[in-house]
This record gives structure tokens, sequence and C-alpha cells, in this order.
């Protein structure tokens, strides 16, 4: 039996493979966002810098405030601090319109050391809320070195005369400065001593008789206990003792003042200490003349 010859094997041939291409970078978005912002890296390395810093001090600030600054080491960390760029070097001040400048600064300033973590918000606040015209004040801090103060103001509300000296006072009563008989703005005028601790009480007063307001020039403060009322046309009127009797007595005033027209028909003076009559006086007049008001509508 014959057998064929077997067929002689080819060798096996490899696969060619393909040349493999260079991996093309893939941009990161981080730093194509870098290269998008409008500063140079020497610049983004700063701001990167003063931010850690920041936050450093920041937590610093953070834990003095909750434990306080514990004696030599911690005073000292904090000049370590200062040192390092972190002091007050300026201040930022809004809202001032009457009060003093410098003394706002030199408060602000202050003589202790300007390490930002010494220095004692709440402790400058108190000090300028000192100054008769500051009726608010809000101390931050603006890292790395400013300090901002944003005042709030008080308003004149009357002039207050006593002894033959003006003060400008607020609706308060607080005193504010004192001012000149030729530079005395248009005001109502308080008089009398203790006058200016009753303002807001007069405020009140005048409130009971709206139309009367604009017509009063000036109060005195009676034996500390009640309100006389100068009006601008000249005449006088002696109010009771006590807010509410004060009040009831100028309403009824008004009252009379709005159905008879009182004011400007040459009276000297009103007195209605007595609530329930109205007595009046004209020049060379003997004897006062009374005025039932018992009638008068509550």
């Amino acid at each position: 039996m014959s057998r064929k010859p077997s067929p002689a094997k080819r060798p096996a041939v490899k696969p060619k493979r393909r040349a493999q291409q260079p991996k093309k970078k893939q941009a990161n978005v981080l730093d194509l966002a870098v290269a998008a912002l409008p500063v140079s890296e020497a610049t983004l390395h700063k701001i990167t810098v003063w931010g850690i810093t920041g936050v450093a001090v920041a937590s610093a600030l953070g834990v003095a405030t909750l434990f306080g600054v514990p004696g030599i080491i911690g005073t000292a960390v904090a000049e370590g601090i200062g040192r390092a760029g972190f002091r007050v070097e300026d201040v930022a001040v809004s809202g001032i319109k009457r009060a003093d400048k410098e003394t706002v600064f030199d408060y602000a300033f202050g003589p202790k050391s300007q390490a930002m973590p010494l220095v004692d918000l709440e402790e400058v606040r108190g000090k300028l809320m000192t100054i008769g015209w500051v009726a608010d004040a809000r101390v931050s801090r603006r890292m790395p070195d400013t300090l901002v103060v944003q005042i709030v103001e008080r308003k004149a509300a009357a002039v207050w005369q006593h002894q033959g000296q003006l003060m400008l006072i607020d609706s308060e009563g607080v005193l504010l400065e004192p001012v000149s008989a030729e530079a005395m703005p248009d005001l109502p005028l308080v008089i009398g001593d203790g006058a200016y601790a009753q303002q807001p009480a007069y405020q009140q007063l005048l409130d009971a008789a709206p139309a009367l307001k604009p017509l009063v020039k000036a109060a005195t403060w009676i034996g500390n206990r009640r309100w006389d009322l100068s009006f601008n046309t000249g005449e006088r009127l002696a109010l009771p003792e006590g807010e509410a009797a004060a009040a009831k007595a100028l309403k009824k005033f008004a009252e009379l003042d709005g159905a008879d027209r009182l004011l400007g028909r040459g009276y000297l003076k009103f007195d209605m200490r007595d609530p329930s009559r109205l007595v009046v006086r004209m020049p060379g007049q003997a004897a006062p003349k009374q005025i039932e008001t018992a009638s008068v509508s509550e």
C-alpha cells in the first residue's frame, strides 16, 4: 500500500503589527482653566500663597477668639503673624459726616500692637460708641492689613439751651456738640436744667398735636416737672405736670385753636395747668380771662 507523501508544512507567518501612533497628550481641564485666566503664573502663585497664608491666619484668629491669646506664647505667635504682613496699616472709614474723623482714626489704630490677631474689635467698637455723634459702629478685619469701620451717625433734633450755652441733641436726648448762636440750625429749642434728658418725652408730647408742632419755637422745662411752650407767633402756653395730662391739655388747646383761632390774636399767655379750663392773658388786661374747656371733645 502505497502512501502519498505528506504535504510539506509551511512556516507560520506572524501577523504584522501596525506601528503604534504616539498618544496625544490630553489637555488637563485645570491647565486649560489656568491658561484662560488673565493673570500670569507668577501672579497666580502669589495669590495661592496668600490664600493659604490667609487660611492659616484665619485659623489662628479663630483659635485666639475661642481660647484667648494665652499669655506670652500666644502674643508671640500673634506678633509673628503680624511680622508676616498681617498688621494694621490702614483704616477704611465710612459713614462720617459730623463726627470727628481724627478721633475715629485714633480709636481704631490705638496705642497697642497692631498685629491683626491682637486687635480687639469689640474694644475698638466700644471706644467709637463714646463719640457723641456715633449711634452705631461696626468694626471688621480686611486681610491682610486693613480695619474696616462703618459708622452710623445720630441726627440733630433740637438745640438745648442751658446757662447761656447751646448744645445740639438728638431725638433721644444725647448730647452731640456745642453750637454758637450765629450757627444755630433751624431746630426746636429746649430750655432748662435737664431739659435735654426729656427730649423723648417732649417728642411724644408734640405728637399729641401734630398741627401745632411746626408752630412751636421753644419749650422750657420748668422746675424739672412740666413744660411751657413758646410759639413763633409770640404766645406762651403753660402745661400741667405729668406726660398724660400734658398731652391731653395740648390736644385740647389744638382743638380750641382750630375752632377759634387763638394763636396770632395778640394774647400773651395761655395757661392750661388745670386741663378743665384755659386761662388767657391779653396785654394790659387787669385780670386773666378763663375759658371752660370741659365741653371740648376728648
